[in-house]
């Protein structure tokens, strides 16, 4: 929990240069990646929240092996669910939305383990891998946003 918690304070260092955009890296601006970030754990939390855990089905699916032996996401592989695809946001916003997430992370450190929630690659995935998930994807997203910073300082 505390590695989430480092992240969503890397996030809110990002906030400020929301605007940037560099198209060679990204069609979305810093701003997106972290909007898209904070749906997704918002998203999942809730989801996991909402979950029946004599409904959970394992399944073997390949994409989840190799995101999570890899601990990366590939870029430009797969593509947002409408539902964490953002749309309006600012710095106020953003700013707002992180402060709701972070409350949201209180409830995931309640959750029983077998919790968990459907991912549409990856399958049922329980509350350790829904972390584990939510590391890997936040993280690449927050590498995307550093590499539109560092090119916007250039």
């Amino acid at each position: 929990m505390k590695e989430i918690e480092a992240l969503l304070t890397d996030i809110e260092s990002k906030i400020e240069n929301h605007y940037l955009l560099q198209s060679s890296i990204s069609e979305a601006n810093v701003g997106w990646h972290i909007k898209h970030s904070l749906l997704v754990l918002d998203s999942v939390i809730e989801a996991m929240k909402k979950s029946d855990p004599q409904k959970y089905k394992w399944s073997f699916k390949l994409p989840r092996l190799i995101v999570f032996g890899m601990n990366k996401i590939p870029r430009g592989k797969g593509k947002s669910p409408k539902m964490v695809r953002p749309e309006k946001y600012d710095e106020a916003s953003l700013r707002a939305d992180l402060i709701v997430t972070k409350q949201k992370m209180a409830d995931l450190s309640t959750l029983e383990k077998d919790k968990y929630f459907k991912h549409p690659y990856f399958g049922d995935l329980k509350k350790k891998q829904a972390i584990k998930f939510l590391m890997i994807h936040t993280k690449h997203h927050m590498a995307i946003a550093d590499d539109i910073i560092k090119a916007d300082n250039k």
